[in-house]
C-alpha cells in the first residue's frame, strides 16, 4: 500500500501517536491515511493522530477487532470492504446549517435567480448542484430561496441535485427533519410557510414540507469518481469541502467543475478556499468565495 509524503519512512512505524483504549501507531493511521486518500480524495497527515482516533475508537470496540491494527488488515481485505466504507462515514465531516455562509445565498437571489428564474417559467432547463450536500441543510437552502422568489418552482424544469459520499448522512438529509436548534437561521415566516412541527421518537422535530423536497433528487457521489451527468449546471455549490484534500486534488476539482457549468454558470465555495490551477484561467471572482465561469475552455477539463 503506497503511504501519502506526509509520513517519514525513516522514523518508526512502531510509534504510539494517540492511546486509550487501543494504542494508534504511525503504520496505522499512515494506512488508514493511504486508504481514505484512495476512496475519497481526503488528506490525512500526523497532526491529526487525535481526531482519527476519537472517531474510529468507538467504531473499532462495536465491531469487535482487538484493536488499529487488526482494524486496519480488516478494512484493507475484500471481507472489509462494508468496515471500510463505514471508516469513511466515521471520518468525514459533516458541520452543516441553514443558509450557511448567507452572502452566498443573497447573491444568488438578488443576482443569479432572476435569470433562472424567467428561463424556466418560458418552458428551459434549470439545473442547481449541491455537491457536498452533509444532511440536507445547503440543498435545503437553495430550494428555500428558489421558493420565495416562485413558491411554484417544482412546477417548472427546475431541479436541485443533492450529493454527498456518505450514504447514511443522506438518509438524513432525505428524511429532512431537524432540532429546533437547526432552524435558528431560518427565518419565522420561512418556518411557517415551509416546515412543520413533528414527533421523532418523543422528541420534536421540524420537518421539511414536500412542496420542498420536490425540487430536489439526493444522489450518494465521489467527487474523486466519475460524475454521471447527462447535462450541464447553471450553479454549483461546493462549500468546505476541498479544505480536506491536497492541492492536486484540489486543482483536479476545480477543473472538473469548470467543465460541468453552464457558460456564465456561477460556482460558491466556501471561506478557507479558492481557486487553483488552470482553472483559475476560466473563473471570474466576483465576490467573497463566488466565482463565474467565463465559458473559455481550457486543457484541464476531466
Amino acid at each position: 500500500m503506497n503511504m501519502p509524503a506526509a509520513f517519514d519512512s525513516k522514523l518508526s512505524p512502531d510509534e504510539c501517536l494517540a492511546s486509550g483504549e487501543y494504542p494508534l501507531t504511525r503504520r496505522d493511521l499512515a494506512e488508514i491515511a493511504a486508504m481514505i486518500y484512495a476512496d475519497a480524495g481526503i488528506y490525512l497527515n500526523e497532526t491529526k493522530a487525535s481526531l482519527v482516533y476519537s472517531r474510529l475508537s468507538k467504531h473499532i470496540r462495536n465491531i469487535g477487532v482487538k484493536g488499529f491494527r487488526e482494524y486496519c488488515q480488516l478494512v484493507s481485505s475484500p471481507a472489509g470492504a462494508a468496515v471500510r466504507r463505514d471508516m469513511l462515514s466515521h471520518l468525514t465531516t459533516n458541520f452543516t446549517r441553514f443558509f450557511r455562509e448567507n452572502h452566498h445565498f443573497e447573491h444568488l437571489k438578488s443576482d443569479v435567480l432572476p435569470e433562472l428564474l424567467a428561463r424556466a417559467r418560458n418552458g428551459g432547463r434549470v439545473r442547481i448542484w449541491s455537491a457536498a450536500c452533509s444532511d440536507g441543510q445547503e440543498p435545503y437552502s437553495i430550494a428555500l430561496t428558489v421558493l420565495s422568489m416562485l413558491p411554484n418552482a417544482a412546477d417548472y424544469d427546475f431541479r436541485i441535485l443533492a450529493t454527498d459520499i456518505d450514504p447514511k448522512i443522506l438518509a438524513l438529509a432525505r428524511a429532512g427533519a431537524y432540532d429546533a436548534t437547526a432552524l435558528e437561521t431560518v427565518s419565522p415566516a420561512m418556518r411557517k410557510q415551509w416546515f412543520s412541527e413533528i414527533s421523532v421518537n418523543g422528541r420534536q422535530k421540524w420537518q421539511v414540507d414536500d412542496r420542498v423536497k420536490k425540487l430536489i433528487t439526493f444522489n450518494e457521489l465521489n467527487l474523486m469518481a466519475q460524475w454521471p451527468f447527462k447535462g450541464q449546471f447553471d450553479v454549483i455549490f461546493c462549500r468546505n469541502v476541498v479544505i480536506y484534500f491536497d492541492e492536486p486534488t484540489q486543482m483536479k476539482i476545480w477543473s472538473r467543475f469548470s467543465g460541468m457549468l453552464n457558460p456564465r454558470g456561477h460556482l460558491y465555495i466556501g471561506h478557507s478556499e479558492r481557486v487553483s490551477g488552470d482553472a483559475k484561467t476560466v473563473f471570474d471572482n466576483i465576490g467573497i468565495t463566488t466565482y463565474r465561469y467565463t465559458g473559455k475552455a481550457h486543457g484541464g477539463h476531466a
